[in-house]
């Protein structure tokens, strides 16, 4: 099926009527299925990025849009003024899933970070008798945790926060993976650590093996909360139903959202202990979509589906294919390479080519992923994925390292 409208004519819409707050690659995308999408033109692309980690489990798999539609001609909205039938099973399920006892649903994972610091500070205020203008969570340098006023006050990415102050204060940023700036930074006022077992929007960054470990126990030592914000690395991507479950750590909360959605609605939670999320009261915090019927019956179907325990193993099969093909790339230009689970991060050699360049390469070839940073590109094909196509992603991302250099297309 093609649109009536051409590529150049959609991206003319975009950049016209749309904010330009994002630098698409040149392709219009009409009709996914699986790891695979197709354009306006009928071209198929490999999706390399799905949806940042959103689309775990591919274009419209079957069992989800099963029981979206089955739920559509139902019930989809409530507020949370009403129960509705979707939302205890759904809250019952992903709390098992977690390990926790209870589960605050929100929406995007913007929110669900933003919860977590509300939960956090209120936590730390009410009981342990932190001074509320005193409050902090320390943070990673290079972080990614969304868009809000209040996320972006700690980010150390300056496009992201230049122009938008004043910024929310409470907020100490230490290096990623430097467990001795946690402790010099944590005192008697910090109510939580707040981090990502593993940086996506940097690039898949690992942290030091032990790290997430010592983090784990200077936060009980000192009865701080440890945040893991699992939006991205969650959900089966790492190889792991979590990217902590890798390192055998439990942090106090989990925040999760993209794959929670199936790639359909905004779908996004936290988890934790009945004692911690006691502190939210009616009135205190809330979202009129939040736990809506449509987005708890799809998020009840991704608990469903990862109960089994068949999209982690194929993460880690798959990935362990995806590691040797990229351990293949040509030294001379590629600088390093990062992989966990179905998610992996690779540093290109800047004096070769622009991660945004290698992107425009990969893309003329049927591939889709997204650059990082400079020249970093990441790569985190949907979980339902072949070894053939992942084969494929490899072989395309050789023929561009081994090929002329790319330059970046003018638009």
């Amino acid at each position: 099926m093609t649109s009536a409208l051409d590529a150049a004519a959609h991206i003319a819409l975009t950049e016209q009527f749309a904010a330009h707050n994002y630098h698409p690659l040149p392709v219009v995308v009409a009709h996914g299925e699986g790891a695979w999408v197709t354009d306006v033109a009928g071209r198929r692309y490999l999706d390399c990025l799905a949806g940042y980690s959103a689309l775990n489990f591919g274009h419209g798999h079957p069992r989800l849009l099963a029981r979206a539609h089955a739920q559509l001609d139902r019930l989809t909205l409530t507020s949370r003024a009403f129960y509705n039938d979707q939302l205890g099973p759904f809250v019952r399920d992903l709390a098992a899933l977690t390990g926790k006892d209870a589960v605050l649903p929100m929406n995007t994972g913007a929110e669900a970070v933003e919860t977590a610091i509300k939960v956090a500070r209120r936590y730390g205020q009410e009981r342990h008798k932190v001074d509320p203008d005193r409050a902090n969570i320390i943070v990673m340098a290079h972080n990614f945790h969304g868009r809000t006023t209040t996320i972006i006050s700690f980010t150390t990415d300056e496009d992201a926060k230049r122009h938008y102050g004043p910024y929310t204060p409470g907020f100490r940023i230490v290096p990623y993976g430097d467990l001795e700036g946690v402790q010099a930074a944590m005192d008697d006022d910090t109510v939580a650590v707040l981090l990502e077992p593993i940086q996506g929007e940097r690039g898949v960054v690992i942290p030091p093996a032990g790290f997430l470990a010592g983090v784990r126990r200077l936060c009980s030592a000192h009865g701080v909360l440890m945040i893991a914000d699992e939006i991205q690395s969650g959900l089966g991507r790492a190889g792991a139903t979590f990217a902590c479950d890798l390192e055998d750590v439990v942090p106090d909360l989990y925040v999760m959202g993209k794959a929670l959605g199936g790639g359909l609605v905004p779908v996004s939670a936290i988890a934790t202990d009945a004692e911690v999320l006691s502190v939210i009261t009616p009135g205190s915090h809330g979202s009129t979509f939040g736990g809506n019927p449509l987005a708890a019956a799809v998020g009840h179907e991704v608990v469903a589906m990862l109960e089994t325990g068949e999209f982690q193993q194929r993460a880690r099969d798959l990935g362990a294919v995806l590691a040797e093909g990229l351990a293949g790339l040509p030294e001379d230009r590629v600088l390093g390479v990062r992989v966990r689970g179905l998610w992996a991060g690779v540093d290109i050699d800047p004096a070769f080519a622009t991660g945004r360049a290698i992107c425009e390469a990969l893309m003329q070839r049927g591939v889709l992923a997204k650059d990082a940073h400079g020249s970093t590109i990441r790569l985190a094909p949907p979980l339902v994925v072949t070894e053939d196509e992942v084969g494929l992603l490899v072989d395309a991302l050789g023929e561009v390292l081994t090929g002329p250099a790319p330059t970046e297309a003018q638009h």
